[in-house]
């Protein structure tokens, strides 16, 4: 008897059709990558440079987490093990959260 081994087909990260659905996933995406920044500037600016460097490196284990809350919410379980950028992280949760499926493009 054969075993062959099939390989499982994974699900391609979906197309937002929608502008309301780009506009959401571009977004999350700017909250994701750039918005310690801003905060640790500002954080800086009113009480001096070391809480604001204490501000930022807070800032990056933050956004880590919730981008982390956000993949496994969002991305199948079996392609979890997979690298995913802030984009497409943001277009899966974007997906699965906020578009109905004739938004979305498979």
């Amino acid at each position: 008897m054969n075993n062959i081994d099939f390989i499982e087909m994974m699900e391609p990260t979906p197309k937002l059709l929608s502008k309301r659905c780009k506009i959401i996933a571009f977004l999350i995406r700017i909250i994701l990558q750039f918005s310690i920044y801003p905060v640790s500037t500002i954080i800086w600016y009113y009480y001096g440079w070391f809480i604001g460097v204490l501000t930022l490196l807070l800032g990056f284990v933050i956004v880590g987490i919730i981008r982390s809350k956000l993949r496994n919410d969002s991305i199948p379980v079996k392609q979890r093990e997979y690298n995913y950028n802030d984009q497409g992280i943001a277009t899966w949760y974007t997906a699965k959260q906020f578009c109905y499926p004739e938004e979305i493009k498979r």
